[in-house]
């Protein structure tokens, strides 16, 4: 498993090793703009709105689903593009137009009976920070913003869009011993 580049002072990761989080995930959680895209949005003359999102982080969501784990976006924009991309990952759950994002983390862990300790998150910027700082396991892609580098228990090698999820989920299963590898 790839050394953590960053410690946090969050509960989670000042009782437990990153990899020691990291077998206990049992849901993982996503900001979907700057993570699981490139943190662009495209707009055409007729006013449509495009995002980008990577199929290897779609797979690796799928991995992790496959792996018995509870996948979720949560994401301050409101969008269909992201309903259509919830739907076609078939993500149980997605949140959209959130402003603050840990009391939906909160709720969903304690829907699905998980412990905040139990959950991953991954976040590029500063609406992600109290999330980031709540979890078992946090982590934002290489070109999240500074600040949120510094908190992170993991910065991926990956951009957002570019397979960072993908990065993350791999770390995940591996951890927990089921290599994405062997299928």
């Amino acid at each position: 498993m790839p050394k953590s580049r960053h410690h946090t002072g969050n509960k989670g990761a000042r009782r437990l090793s990153p990899a020691q989080a990291l077998k206990k995930i049992r849901l993982f959680a996503t900001d979907v703009d700057g993570v699981l895209t490139d943190a662009g949005m495209y707009y055409t003359e007729s006013g449509d709105e495009l995002k980008k999102f990577n199929t290897r982080d779609g797979m690796g969501i799928k991995l992790l689903q496959r792996a018995g784990l509870i996948t979720a976006l949560v994401t301050q924009e409101a969008t269909k593009l992201v309903a259509r991309r919830g739907d076609k990952l078939a993500i149980p759950e997605v949140h959209q137009g959130v402003m603050d994002k840990l009391p939906v983390l909160r709720a969903m862990a304690a829907r699905h009976a998980v412990t905040l300790a139990e959950v991953a998150y991954m976040g590029d910027d500063i609406n992600d920070l109290a999330s980031l700082r709540a979890v078992g396991f946090s982590a934002a892609p290489a070109d999240a913003l500074p600040p949120i580098r510094k908190t992170v228990t993991y910065v991926c090698r990956a951009k957002g869009g570019e397979g960072a999820v993908r990065e993350v989920a791999e770390m995940i299963l591996e951890a927990q011993g089921r290599s994405p590898w062997k299928v």
